[in-house]
């Protein structure tokens, strides 16, 4: 789980904060049904979509993770601003397998970056929304500004969390408001399930090698190049090569196949989560195609 390890720090004293550490090269890929991006580069060259420079601007430092200011397609101006990170950023710990929090009061602030990546403004939570490890790897904080405050106050807009899936081959950005840092590479699969410790999340987003994510870039989220908007929120990576341990997920398909892939890092998608907030950014898991976990 990509939080600010000890060990991401020293490497960054090592090379610099500017450069990457070394990322181990992936391991032979086993039989799978697991898609990849090699069999779409055909199609991708014929119709590659024009692409968007995407900056840090909306994206949030926490003290342990990174983030980002959303808001969903159903959104108003007027509603109270949510912040995207991941469940294991929560700042009263891991949350358990099969448990989900909601509503739970929260003061957590966030350092607010424009597209320099320079913080502008602290922005605080009015209270967890929602946070889970289950199936998932998020906390949606619901904060004190609605957009309309942050826009006219800091000149910063919301990501826009896309409501369809994802698909392979897609360019993407992970944006570190933590680092300041900008990875970008392309969806190269998805993970029927991905294990890691005592935690297993569905239809995870697997990278092509050029995002060696590093710890402190939990949270960040994962932006489309061609629409600007949030697809996924990046959470973990395989580490050092073993199976199914904390810092070294392993892919498991419909066949209950294992398959590691070394280096490679993970992301959790996001399309579901906008069906589960209804007017005003409330919280609604009973809504009609709501699929998140549930208390």
């Amino acid at each position: 789980m990509r939080k600010p390890l000890v060990a991401a720090l020293f490497a960054l004293v090592i090379t610099g904060a500017g450069v990457a550490p070394a990322v181990a090269a992936p391991a032979p890929a086993a039989a799978s049904t697991s898609t990849s991006v090699s069999a779409v580069k055909a199609d991708a060259k014929a119709a590659a979509p024009t692409l968007q420079a995407v900056s840090l601007a909306g994206t949030v430092a926490l003290s342990n993770c990174s983030g980002s200011v959303i808001r969903f397609p159903n959104s108003a101006d007027s509603d109270p601003a949510l912040v995207l990170s991941n469940g294991h950023c929560l700042e009263t710990g891991f949350p358990e397998p099969g448990e989900v929090i909601v509503d739970q009061a929260s003061s957590r602030t966030f350092g607010l970056l424009n597209s320099a990546g320079t913080r502008v403004a602290t922005l605080r939570a009015s209270k967890v929304a929602y946070s889970t490890m289950t199936d998932t790897d998020v906390t949606i904080y619901q904060l004190t500004s609605t957009y309309t405050t942050i826009k006219n106050s800091y000149g910063i807009s919301a990501l826009t969390v896309q409501d369809t899936h994802p698909t392979v081959g897609t360019a993407i950005t992970v944006a570190s408001g933590y680092w300041k840092r900008l990875y970008n590479c392309s969806i190269d699969g998805f993970a029927y399930r991905l294990k890691e410790g005592d935690w297993t999340w569905k239809d995870s987003i697997r990278y092509t090698s050029a995002c060696n994510t590093i710890g402190g870039t939990s949270g960040s989220p994962v932006i489309d190049q061609a629409t600007g908007k949030v697809v996924a929120v990046n959470n973990t990576g395989n580490e050092d090569g073993e199976t199914c341990t904390v810092n070294n997920p392993c892919e498991v398909d419909a066949s209950g196949n294992v398959t590691i892939h070394p280096g490679i890092n993970y992301a959790e998608e996001t399309y579901q989560i906008p069906a589960c907030f209804t007017t005003g950014n409330k919280l609604n898991l009973s809504a009609s195609g709501c699929t998140l976990p549930k208390p």
